[in-house]
């Protein structure tokens, strides 16, 4: 479970630090570029909607881990917004 948690929060550090720069040095345009990227329907495109889905997979987890209470359906729909940040703090606290 230690090595895991490790894990966690390195993938944490590393998103966290890494969208800190990003957002410096581009702001915080990210809607407009992800979907737009989806509608070109290249490989950036692909990429994101795959990822998509794996967020929508994870808000649906969460919400019913929490047997769809009110708590589990908030964190279903931060998932999403939340991303990989949500998810490893929600996995560390599990833990």
């Amino acid at each position: 479970m230690l090595g895991f948690r490790i894990l966690l929060v390195a993938i944490l550090a590393i998103v966290v630090g890494y969208t800190i720069v990003v957002i410096g040095n581009h702001g915080m345009g990210l809607f407009p570029i992800f979907f737009g990227d989806i509608l070109a329907m290249g490989w950036p495109g692909q990429f994101n909607l795959d990822f998509l889905g794996f967020l929508v997979l994870s808000g649906t987890w969460m919400a019913w881990r929490n047997n769809f209470s009110g708590v589990g359906l908030a964190l279903g729909l931060a998932a999403p917004f939340g991303g990989v940040p949500l998810l490893t703090v929600y996995l560390l606290y599990l833990s």
